[in-house]
């Protein structure tokens, strides 16, 4: 139980950490005049840090039901 603690704490730090870029580079593409292909980024970054963020549930949440399975 205290691997899948460690693989949610650095996948709530990872996913954390990009999720905050993209909504710098957000708020950066809709408040700055001249940053206007920040934007796109931005969004593209967000929805990468959530992808990654389910994927990582999902492979937990798998790991679990797999290991209950064989006991």
């Amino acid at each position: 139980m205290e691997v899948k603690v460690k693989i949610l704490d650095a996948l709530k730090y990872i996913s954390g950490t990009i999720l905050a870029i993209g909504l710098i580079f957000l708020s950066f593409g809709l408040l700055e005049s001249g940053y206007n292909y920040l934007a796109p980024i931005g969004i593209g970054t967000i929805v990468g840090a959530v992808f990654i963020f389910l994927m990582g549930i999902f492979f937990v949440a798998t790991e679990e039901m797999l290991g209950k399975m064989s006991n």
